[in-house]
C-alpha cells in the first residue's frame, strides 16, 4: 500500500501541536504533513521529527502574511487562503515562498504547496490566471534551486467558496502552461470526490503523466476517517498502488482528515481502524 502521512493540523488535535509528532509515530505513521509551520522555530520541529523517526513530507506556504505574527493574522482573522493568483500581492507571495523553503531547508521537506487564494469581488477567474502562472513559474525556479517541489491543490468551493483552482483538468492545464517540471497537483481526492466523482479515472489519467506529487485523503462529506462515506478508500489505494506500479510512481498519501473522535484523548488513535486494514 503507499506510504501514509499523518497530518497533523487536522488529527491528534488533543494534544498541542509539538505532541502530535510522538502521537504519530507512536501509531506507526513514518511521515507527517500540516497546514503551516510558522508558529514554531524550524529547530523546534525539526527536533520532533528526529527524535520519533519522522519524515517531514508536505507542509504549506504562508497564506499571507510575511511572518509569524502576520501570517496568523491572514489565516485566521482576514481569511486570506493563499496568494498566489492574486495581483498586486506578487511581493507577499515572493516572501512567503522565499520563508517557505527555508523551513523546507531545514526541516529536509521535499515540497510545498502553493495556495492559490480566493478570487478577489470584481474578478474572474480568468483574470487571474495570469498571475498564478507567472507567480508559479517564478517560484518553481527557487524551488528547484533549493531541489524542492512546489505543488498546486484543487479544492472544493463548499469547504473553501471562491477558492481560485477546484478541477484536476484545470490543475492540469496550469501544469503545462507553467512548464517546469518541478510544479505538480496535489490530488486530494476529498476535494475530487466533491467537486467531480470520477475518481478512479482521474487517479489512472494523471499519476501516470509525473505530474501529481501527493494524494490527500479523507471521508466524504463530512471529512472524517477514510473508512466513512461515500468513497471506497480500500479500492481507491489499491488504483494508487496499481498504477503507481506500472509508472513509478513513490509519494505519500497525506491523511488529511478530521477524526470523528479527535477532541478525545486518544480519538485520532481509536480511528484508526481503517489504517491498519489497508496494511495487511
Amino acid at each position: 500500500m503507499p506510504r501514509f502521512a499523518a497530518n497533523l493540523s487536522m488529527m491528534y488535535t488533543d494534544l498541542p501541536f509539538l505532541d502530535r509528532f510522538e502521537a504519530a509515530a507512536r501509531d506507526g505513521f513514518t511521515g507527517v504533513e500540516y497546514l503551516f509551520p510558522y508558529a514554531f522555530s524550524p529547530q523546534e520541529i525539526g527536533a520532533r521529527l528526529k527524535g520519533n523517526g519522522l519524515q517531514q513530507v508536505l507542509f504549506n506556504a504562508p497564506p499571507g502574511g510575511t511572518d509569524k505574527d502576520t501570517i496568523a493574522h491572514a489565516w485566521d482573522v482576514t481569511g486570506d487562503r493563499g496568494t498566489a493568483a492574486l495581483p498586486g500581492r506578487e511581493a507577499e507571495f515572493r516572501a512567503g515562498v522565499a520563508l517557505a523553503l527555508q523551513y523546507a531547508d531545514a526541516l529536509d521537506c521535499p515540497r510545498i504547496h502553493l495556495m492559490a487564494g480566493l478570487i478577489p469581488a470584481g474578478h474572474e477567474r480568468e483574470d487571474l490566471q495570469p498571475t498564478y502562472t507567472a507567480n508559479l513559474r517564478w517560484a518553481a525556479v527557487e524551488a528547484a534551486k533549493a531541489g524542492r517541489d512546489v505543488l498546486i491543490e484543487p479544492i472544493n468551493t463548499r469547504d473553501i467558496p471562491l477558492f481560485f483552482l477546484n478541477r484536476q483538468d484545470h490543475a492540469h492545464e496550469i501544469i503545462r502552461e507553467v512548464a517546469a517540471p518541478n510544479v505538480k497537483v496535489q490530488m486530494d481526492l476529498y476535494h475530487c470526490q466533491i467537486v467531480e466523482g470520477d475518481v478512479a479515472m482521474k487517479i489512472r489519467r494523471y499519476l501516470p503523466g509525473g505530474t501529481v506529487g501527493h494524494f490527500q485523503i479523507a471521508g466524504v462529506p463530512e471529512r472524517h476517517e477514510p473508512d466513512v462515506g461515500e468513497l471506497n478508500y480500500d479500492y481507491l489505494l489499491g488504483v494508487i498502488d496499481e498504477v503507481s506500479a506500472s509508472c513509478g510512481w513513490q509519494g505519500w498519501v497525506g491523511c488529511e482528515y478530521r477524526p470523528r473522535n479527535a477532541s478525545k484523548p486518544g480519538g485520532t488513535s481509536g480511528g484508526l481502524g481503517w489504517l491498519k486494514g489497508s496494511r495487511g
